[in-house]
């Protein structure tokens, strides 16, 4: 389990927890492998944006 918020942790084909944006109220938690990052930054305080490889776009909060 690593820090999402650093972009350098993370890469394509990693899997993932992130949160959804229509989740982010909740905090229900999406599994799912990182297709592509779309964060440009090197660290984000609230994760870093990632699309998976299902489509879905969120932000990731734990890493495996």
């Amino acid at each position: 389990m690593n820090n999402g918020s650093i972009r350098a942790n993370i890469k394509e084909g990693l899997s993932v927890r992130i949160v959804l944006k229509q989740d982010q109220r909740t905090g229900k938690i999406t599994r799912g492998v990182v297709r592509r990052i779309l964060t440009s930054s090197s660290t984000h305080p609230h994760g870093i944006k990632v699309q998976l490889t299902d489509g879905q776009v969120g932000r990731v909060k734990e890493i495996y």
